[in-house]
């Protein structure tokens, strides 16, 4: 089966679709049909030939290769959908609703209008629904997103001075421990190990398996090494120049010295 992977953002999701007989090529736009109706997306795999077992279901077909028109259609449904923003938040706060409205999609044949907000608590729009619905004369959907959801999409930047991850290639948000940043020797300071979006930074997943590589043979806290300068005991560890830094006590002249070692110079005592 020839298979074509489609984003409808940029940092969106990939959705798998059934090219048939069709070439792409990538960064082509295209037009596919979706259980919401026609989308307008973006290639970003192409022509690639996958067995048909390897999907649970029957993909979606491609309909076709967008065009100028399409392209200009898909341009004024953004700009429509960003005035509809503004109206689904005026129309929240006429009904005393809780909720921040961040973001609006319009399918592309326009027979969804789809919103996006946050909120603090869940939230009944119920009678919103139905206004928005006789306003737009399109199908609504309210979707509540959370923090890691908003921060994405309205494009912070961190605390190392680029782009948040999430809103520059990260697609999926995998689950987050403090383990991470107890693994990885750094400070867990909530203002230091959190994210713009109040949470832990997605970049501590992206090292956690080198580190936990380089633990198993990194030798411990207080563990007795011998070095060139004679033994001591490891009161320090460096997993990123991967050295341990070793506290010698020479008996000669009563002296304590610290030093770094590289891990492949140490020979660790059983």
């Amino acid at each position: 089966m020839n298979v074509i992977g489609v984003r409808f953002k940029e940092t969106g999701k990939i959705y798998y679709f059934d090219a048939e007989d069709q070439n792409f090529r990538y960064k082509e736009k295209v037009i596919v049909n979706t259980e919401d109706g026609h989308e307008f997306g973006e290639v970003v795999l192409y022509n690639v030939d996958i067995e048909k077992e390897k999907f649970d279901k029957k993909l979606n077909k491609v309909i076709r290769k967008a065009n100028e028109k399409d392209i200009e259609k898909q341009y004024f449904n953004k700009l429509d959908a960003k005035k509809a923003k503004k109206v689904c938040q005026e129309k929240a706060n006429s009904y005393g609703l809780n909720m921040k409205v961040v973001d609006c999609d319009y399918t592309f044949d326009r027979s969804k209008l789809t919103f996006y907000f946050t909120s603090d608590k869940r939230v009944d729009f119920r009678d919103l629904v139905k206004n928005l619905a006789s306003t737009f004369k399109s199908r609504i959907e309210l979707r509540q997103i959370g923090v890691r959801d908003y921060a994405k999409l309205i494009s912070h930047y961190g605390s190392c001075g680029q782009q948040c991850c999430c809103s520059r290639h990260l697609t999926d948000f995998a689950p987050l421990s403090i383990k991470y940043a107890k693994d990885q020797n750094i400070s867990l300071d909530p203002s230091k190990i959190s994210g713009v979006c109040g949470r832990l930074m997605c970049c501590l997943a992206f090292e956690q398996d080198n580190y936990l590589e380089v633990k198993k043979v990194m030798p411990k806290y207080g563990q007795t090494v011998d070095t060139e300068d004679g033994q001591g005991v490891v009161v320090g560890n460096d997993f990123v120049r991967e050295c341990c830094k070793v506290r010698i006590q020479n008996e000669a002249d009563d002296e304590t010295i610290e030093k770094d070692y590289k891990i492949s110079d140490l020979k660790k005592d059983k």
